[in-house]
Parts: C-alpha cells; sequence; structure tokens
C-alpha cells in the first residue's frame, strides 16, 4: 500500500542561522521596540500526527525585544514531520517523516519544502525514502550541499544531495549500523538517533542508542558521501543510549546526551583525525532523584559558555556550564519545562531565549537566559501545539 505525504507541508543549530545571526545580534532585543518586524524570528514545530490532532508542521513567531510567542497554524500538512532543519540560505526547511511504510516499503520518508519568505508557509519539494524505518532526525551541512538522515528503527544513515532549488536527490550513501547493546529491551539491535556535521564539514557523528557508539564518517558535501572513519567510532558506557550530540563552538569539544542513562559525556573533538576523546560523564538529573526519567536533546549556548540537556519524566531542563579552556561541564541546576516529555529545544541565535517543546502537554514555553549564569527565568509565554516534538528558528529577513 501507497501512503501518501503529500502536503498541504541544525550539530551546530546555531551555524545553520549564520547568515541571519551577525544582524541579529546587531540588533539586540534592548535596542528594539517589540514591534519592529527585524526582531522577529519565525518557528518552525515538528510534531507527531498519528493518533493526534495535529495536522504537520507548524508555524509560530517569537518577539525577541517582549519574548512573546505567537503560534499562526499549521505551514504545511505532513505525516509525522518529527524532527525539521532548515537550510543556511533560509529557503528550505527538511523533515523526516517518522513513518515505516514510504510507498509500500519498509522505510520512512525525508521531505523537501520550500519556504515562502512572505508568508512562513511551507511548500512541497519533493520526497525520498530514508533508507531505514522510523527516521528520527535530518540534518544539513553547513554549505547546504548535503542532507542526512538517522533511522532509529533500523539503525542506519543516509545522505543526500541537495539541488539547487533544495530538492534532494536520491540518497547516495547508507551505512547499516550492526550489533547489540548490553539491554536486551532497548538495545537488542543498532538505533541511529541522530547525525551532524561537524563544524568544517569534513566529518559527520551520528549517535546509535543501540550499540552505546558514536561513530564518526568521513563527509564528502559536494558528493553527498558517508565513509566510515578510522577510528571509525568512539564508545559510551554500556547501557547509556546515546541519543543527541553537538559541537562547541570552538570546534574542539563536543557532547553526547545518554538517553537511558540521562547522563552527559563531554569529548575532546581532534578536528584533523576525525576522532572523540571522552573527558567526564555527568548525570542530567539532580542528586537523589529515583523516577522513570530519560533524556532527549542537548544544545550548546551560542556563546560556548553553556550546555542544556532535557529530561523526560523529570521535565526539566539541566543547566551546566562551560569551561572556556578544556570543555570540561559543572552542574549549574535545573528548570522545570512546565509541561510534561519535553522533547527537542530551541535557543534562539542571539541566545536570549530558550523554547522547549512538552510533547505530552501539547504546549511550548518560553524561558530568558541569564546571558552570565546560563540560568533559565520563565517568561509566562506558552503556546498550544498537538505533539511538539522539535522546533527551528529562521530569522526573518
Amino acid at each position: 500500500m501507497t501512503t501518501s505525504l503529500a502536503p498541504a507541508l541544525p550539530a551546530c543549530a546555531a551555524a545553520l542561522f549564520a547568515c541571519g545571526l551577525a544582524a541579529l545580534l546587531a540588533a539586540a532585543p534592548e535596542a528594539r521596540g517589540a514591534g519592529d518586524p527585524a526582531g522577529r524570528l519565525a518557528l518552525y514545530i515538528g510534531t507527531y500526527t498519528a493518533g493526534t490532532a495535529s495536522k504537520g508542521i507548524y508555524l509560530a513567531h517569537l518577539d525577541l525585544g517582549t519574548g512573546k510567542l505567537t503560534l499562526d497554524g499549521v505551514a504545511a500538512e505532513s505525516v509525522d514531520p518529527s524532527f525539521v532543519v532548515i537550510h543556511p540560505n533560509r529557503r528550505t526547511l527538511y523533515a523526516v517523516n517518522e513513518i515505516a511504510n514510504y510507498n509500500g516499503s519498509k522505510d520512512g520518508a525525508v521531505s523537501a519544502f520550500a519556504i515562502d519568505r512572505k508568508t512562513g508557509h511551507l511548500k512541497l519539494l519533493n520526497q525520498q525514502a530514508s533508507r531505514g524505518g522510523g527516521p528520527c532526525h535530518v540534518s544539513v551541512d553547513h554549505h547546504g550541499k548535503c542532507a542526512m538522515v538517522a533511522n532509529y528503527g533500523t539503525g542506519s544513515v543516509a545522505s543526500y544531495p541537495i539541488h539547487g532549488d533544495g530538492s534532494l536527490g536520491p540518497a547516495v550513501s547508507v551505512d547499516q549500523h550492526r550489533g547489540t547493546g548490553s539491554d536486551p529491551q532497548r538495545q537488542e539491535g543498532p538505533h541511529a538517533h541522530s547525525i551532524n556535521p561537524s563544524p568544517d564539514d569534513r566529518f559527520a557523528v551520528a549517535a546509535d542508542l543501540g550499540l552505546d557508539r558514536v561513530f564518526v564518517y568521513k563527509l564528502d558535501p559536494g558528493k553527498a558521501t558517508l565513509a566510515a572513519n578510522d577510528p571509525p567510532a568512539a564508545d559510551i558506557a554500556p547501557g547509556s543510549g546515546p541519543r543527541h550530540f553537538a559541537f562547541h563552538p570552538n570546534g574542539r569539544n563536543a557532547y553526547v546526551i545518554n538517553e537511558m542513562l540521562s547522563t552527559v559525556t563531554a569529548f575532546h573533538w581532534d578536528a584533523k583525525a576525525g576522532k572523540l576523546e571522552s573527558l567526564q560523564t555527568l548525570s542530567t538529573l539532580p542528586a537523589g532523584f529515583k523516577g522513570n526519567t530519560s533524556t532527549a536533546e542537548v544544545q550548546v549556548h551560542p556563546s560556548g559558555k553553556f550546555l542544556y540537556g532535557s529530561n523526560r519524566g523529570h521535565d526539566s531542563i539541566a543547566i551546566f556550564t562551560i569551561d572556556p579552556e578544556t570543555g570540561y561541564l559543572t552542574p549549574a541546576g535545573h528548570q522545570p519545562t512546565g509541561g510534561k516529555t519535553p522533547r527537542n529545544f530551541g535557543i534562539d541565535p542571539t541566545g536570549h531565549y530558550l523554547l522547549a517543546a512538552n510533547q505530552d502537554t501539547n504546549n511550548i514555553t518560553v524561558f530568558r537566559i541569564d546571558l552570565e549564569t546560563g540560568g533559565l527565568t520563565p517568561t509566562g509565554q506558552s503556546v498550544e501545539v498537538p505533539k511538539p516534538v522539535c522546533v527551528k528558528f529562521v530569522p526573518q529577513s
């Protein structure tokens, strides 16, 4: 049976907005009027649609002067577009469709959408098979030549050329991970959970929850190819379940958040060799917490001073400060997310706000970031969105 995903629809997230970041920083919130359009960011929200009221990808706007968040409805209809990413030129959005029956196969799909610069609405350009079941993460290299997808269900990664109009060509490279982990329930096989380009686009890093490994690939964005690096991976403590990954802006450090043990591991990154060296592993939870919980997202603040990770169950954002010389982490507290089961969260490119997507309470909440301490303060702003999974900002021209 053919499943139609037809519409009506970064890690280095800050780097994906590099073309607009300088202008935004020059027009800091303190210097702008609340109604100035230059102080607004578009926000695209990936969701789960199966068995929910969600229609697909939603559009909202954040006013950087006031912190007000406004929901503007459905940007495009699509089936389970859980994770999204924006092309560096801000003209295209890519989404994984977290299914396992694309065109009658056992694959999921990855979709390319053109962004209407005036309305923010999305128009489907094309779709490709994800070359695995249950795709859960998509990224784009920093020059916008290549898209990469991680398939959780079958434990594979794939790479795609990006055409001049933003559409995707068929997968050029596909790598199927193999093996098992230490937990027979969660790690019975590979479960690729993310793939991110290195800051210089020479490598791509893929975290596999099922194998407790972080794979490193040689990346050729121009050819959209992935090839095993030497060494091919870094091992994480058994039963950790590495999930999402983030590079530090300094290009020397990186971090992976481990879903199953609720920990975060800091690495030294050898940019020449594409090698990860583990430095430390810390809990994302308060001392003594015994409840059922797991982690989801990890991001470095654009300043490079702070690291944030989401706890599902404890329903909080874990806050860490980062030593600028070594990359080591120091716990700096927790902030409740104002909802249940926070998945992805977004830090706006200016670094002033963090928005948390609470999947099981159908809301996105806004926090102001203390630029000295990294602390989070609720602004009282929140919008309702069915089953939000992922949020990505787009600076508006």
